[in-house]
């Protein structure tokens, strides 16, 4: 959608482009900014990256953690989230990349952990494509690396600054990890001392069943999505009930539905927009996107077959709903459906209508799927949201069930409003030191 008028994706080198879209978050009292990120890109659809460049399905594209300094300055409230996938850097650098941003937003970012699904991303990594659930093993171990710095290593008292005897952090109260296991060996100290959070806010969006297993583990924030409110439903159910199984409340983990939003004044305005962003809309795009999703070339269907015995290696859940999905008439939606009715949201339902509309519709989701909040998506780069902060948010706040104001400290204690470190059933709450 970077050709429609007044839309400023192709603005994404320019970093006030990014902090005046932080500031308009932050007027709209949004929890926080969700960056996606890919190593990779989409060349599965017809087998090269021609129509990803065509299109700008995802490139190019800039590294997410350059941004968040200068919009934390801009706000503060607004949080973080940036994707960083496991398999593209060492976790002993990346701690401190993390640990450098906490303490720079003062306890505002959060990181999305992706185990990556495009085999462009390790290919150019000089490593093989990797079978799903094994990413997740991989995926552990990254994880108990980072505990085990970010908690386990700097004792919260560490750092003394005691001028009179020279002493900015104590010896006896910083420890060595001494990780040494089957991918990693990280035998020392992490370079950073305690961050507001230590552990920054863990995102995570894997659905299937490892992914699940591996987000009830770790992650606070977890994204779902479907393209029906009913197809998410059972997703929800299935995450809340592995919160359990990991021994962890049901609701400990926020759970955000991805959905795009076309709002005005009036339900009409919203359609006339609608059909308007339809002539923009990029059907090459939208397969494109799908194919790197599944994991399939979709121009090797033909257009009016449905999608059938896709067993991906790539995105399960986006692959086992597209093949269950239907219209109005009942009939299984075939590749052109997909590319027309997705290249305009996606894979996430798209609501049309006034602000009270779509409100009602926001609030009609949420009871039937039990989530407890939205990943919105734009069609149109800053269009959507601001249509959504004026014409939607209003109407939420009024109802009582949108925030008016922030909660203050970190990002963690403002989605979960109980302090700024890890809960204690928390996986990595196991490693933090003891003295």
């Amino acid at each position: 959608m970077w050709r429609y008028p007044g839309d400023r994706s192709a603005d994404y080198t320019d970093i006030n482009h990014w902090v005046e879209l932080a500031k308009l978050f932050e007027r709209g009292k949004f929890d926080s900014m969700f960056i996606a990120d890919l190593v990779g890109y989409f060349d599965v659809y017809g087998g090269n990256v021609d129509s990803a460049l065509r299109t700008a399905s995802q490139l190019p594209i800039n590294d997410p953690t350059t941004l968040v300094s200068a919009m934390s300055v801009a706000t503060e409230n607004l949080g973080f989230g940036v994707t960083a996938g496991v398999f593209y850097e060492h976790p002993y650098t990346f701690a401190r990349r993390m640990s450098s941003l906490d303490h720079l937003t003062n306890g505002r970012v959060g990181w999305n952990v992706v185990t990556g699904y495009l085999p462009s991303a390790l290919r150019n990594m000089g490593q093989q494509d990797i079978p799903h659930d094994k990413r997740y093993d991989y995926a552990d171990e990254y994880l108990e690396v980072l505990y085990k710095l970010w908690e386990g290593s700097w004792e919260d008292d560490a750092v003394v600054k005691d001028k009179a005897n020279d002493v900015y952090a104590d010896p006896t109260k910083v420890h060595e990890i001494n990780h040494h296991g089957e991918y990693f060996d990280v035998p020392g100290i992490h370079l950073c001392e305690p961050s507001p959070q230590r552990t920054p806010v863990i995102f995570q969006a894997g659905t299937s069943p490892r992914g699940i297993k591996f987000a009830a583990e770790n992650a606070e924030a977890i994204f779902v999505t479907g393209p029906t409110p009913e197809l998410v439903a059972p997703q929800v159910k299935k995450v809340r009930d592995a919160l359990e199984a990991a021994g962890r409340g049901r609701y400990d983990a926020r759970i955000f539905m991805m959905l795009t939003a076309i709002t005005a004044n009036t339900k009409q305005e919203a359609w006339d927009k609608y059909h308007d962003y339809e002539r923009y809309a990029s059907t090459e795009g939208a397969l494109t996107l799908y194919s790197g999703w599944i994991g399939t070339d979709l121009s090797k269907y033909d257009l009016d077959q449905p999608l059938d015995g896709i067993d991906s290696n790539a995105i399960q859940s986006t692959a086992a709903n597209m093949q269950k999905v239907t219209g109005d008439d009942g009939r299984r939606w075939t590749v052109r459906d997909i590319a027309v009715r997705r290249a305009i949201g996606g894979n996430s339902p798209v609501v049309v209508g006034s602000g009270e509309q779509v409100a009602d519709e926001l609030q009609r989701i949420a009871e039937l799927t039990d989530v407890d909040g939205f990943n919105l998506a734009y069609v149109t780069n800053p269009g959507t949201f601001e249509d959504i902060i004026d014409y939607v948010v209003p109407i939420l706040q009024e109802r009582g069930v949108y925030q008016t104001e922030y909660t203050p400290g970190t990002l963690r204690n403002k989605l979960f409003g109980k302090g700024d470190y890890l809960n204690p059933n928390h996986r990595g709450y196991r490693y933090k030191v003891s003295k």
